[in-house]
Order: structure tokens, then C-alpha cells, then sequence
């Protein structure tokens, strides 16, 4: 699978509760759930007006099909073409 950034505009998403997070996270995994083709979500930072998502799938086409299917937004879709760290230095 690829892995994909996904940048979703969600104005005050900083100020959503916690209930409105866990709203939120428990309708993406009803969506994985059901998919019906290889999809993992991986992470997700809630930073200002944005929810940037980390997700692997076969395809762009996926994450916006997730998107649709959950009822969120999916305003930016990247795919990653690496990925470094500290340990990248090291090696």
C-alpha cells in the first residue's frame, strides 16, 4: 500500500471536545471497517483550522472514497515519497 498525507480544512477543528474527536474517529474506523479493500489509518494531528491524516491505500482514489464515506473532508491528498527522521542522519 501507499502511504498518503491527507490535509482536511476543518474550521475550529483545535477547539473540538474530545467526544467530538472520538465522534469522529469512531465513524473513520466504521469506514475502514467496511471498505472492502486494503486501507489503514494511521495517525491524525489536530493543529488550528486542519486535521492532517496519515493513511495507507492501494490509491487517491481511496482516501477520497473514505472521505466521502465518512463525511469529511479531504481538501489536499499527497502521496509520501519518503520518509526521514533523526535516524536518517544516522544512517
Amino acid at each position: 500500500m501507499k502511504t498518503f498525507v491527507i490535509e482536511r480544512d476543518i474550521p475550529g477543528a483545535n477547539r473540538l471536545t474530545a467526544d467530538e474527536l472520538k465522534g469522529i474517529a469512531m465513524k473513520s474506523c466504521e469506514v475502514v471497517a467496511g471498505f472492502g479493500a486494503p486501507y489503514k489509518w494511521i495517525t491524525s494531528y489536530v493543529a488550528g483550522d486542519k486535521i492532517y491524516c496519515v493513511h495507507e491505500a492501494e490509491s487517491a482514489e481511496d482516501i477520497y472514497r473514505h472521505a466521502r464515506e465518512g463525511g469529511f473532508p479531504a481538501n489536499k491528498v499527497t502521496e509520501v515519497a519518503a520518509i526521514i527522521g533523526p535516524q536518517t542522519a544516522a544512517a
